[in-house]
């Protein structure tokens, strides 16, 4: 009997497997074309993956681009506010302060001073770089490694490469690695593992709540609203509605500015259609 997380990973190892081994690997797939009309509904082209906690489904909108793995953009402000907490880069989420660097960024909440949390809520990219710089290459690595994130390479620079360098993860593996922070079984603390939780991004939808971090390709410290318009953007992280949790990954072209906020109109479609909120 295979165990969630090995489930899982298999699973999301599969974006580079054929379909058909894929199907044989993975206890319960399921496509649910209907779900790819939310996509369509808003005038773009997407992909949606959940897997339901109470057991080893995986339900895809697709089974191309569910599995195809793309750079990560700020999703990874996830694992690396996990790493920074597990290093001591960061002590506390709410009073460490991040100096403001004095330039002057196209995304008005960046141009302040920030604390881990407050960081996370503006998706301030150069606070993240400064953890970044802070951690080194080598423990990043180190974390990366032992978080099975994506295809595990950092290369591109210490303080880009999950925004324009060689990072890449699936919305699949997207799923697996949230997965195990939800359950708390990274190899790391439960304490870094529980602040970064908490400093998660909260949306209530009715008696339900969902946890996730954006991100947005082609957004980031050198090009961000003024230069290089988003491509992609990404929604992961998971919904709670009473005991039951699904984990989601989300993401879709960018191809005109309300796209943007159809992220998490989309993903809330989608739970809801799976029956998850």
């Amino acid at each position: 009997m295979l165990s969630r997380r090995h489930a899982l990973s298999i699973a999301a190892a599969a974006a580079v497997i054929p379909v058909r081994a894929f199907a044989d690997l993975v206890p319960r797939y399921e496509v649910r074309k209907n779900l790819q009309e939310h996509f369509t509904d808003e005038g773009t082209v997407g992909t949606f993956a959940a897997c339901k906690v109470d057991g080893n489904a995986f339900i895809l909108s697709d089974d191309t681009r569910s599995r195809k793995a793309i750079l990560p953009a700020s999703t990874f402000k996830i694992p690396n506010s996990i790493i920074a907490l597990e290093t001591g880069v960061v002590s506390d989420p709410d009073k460490d302060i991040f100096k403001w660097d004095g330039k002057t960024y196209p995304v008005e909440g960046w141009n302040k001073d920030h604390t881990l949390r407050t960081a996370m809520a503006a998706s301030a990219v150069p606070v993240y770089q400064e953890i970044a710089r802070r951690v080194g290459a080598e423990r990043m690595q180190k974390y990366v490694d032992a978080f099975d994130y994506g295809n595990r390479n950092i290369g591109g620079g210490i303080e880009r490469f999950w925004l324009t360098g060689d990072l890449r993860i699936s919305p699949m593996q997207q799923v697996a690695f949230v997965d195990r922070l939800r359950r708390r079984e990274l190899p790391v603390s439960k304490r870094a593992q529980d602040l970064t939780v908490d400093i998660l991004p909260v949306t209530k939808v009715g008696d339900s709540v969902i946890r996730a971090k954006t991100g947005l390709i082609g957004v980031d410290d050198k090009t961000a609203v003024g230069g290089v318009k988003a491509s992609v953007g990404w929604l992961v992280g998971w919904a709670e509605k009473g005991s039951a949790q699904t984990v989601f990954a989300l993401n879709l072209d960018i191809r005109e500015p309300k796209h943007s906020a159809s992220r998490m109109k989309i993903a809330q479609q989608c739970l809801s259609d799976i029956g998850a909120i």
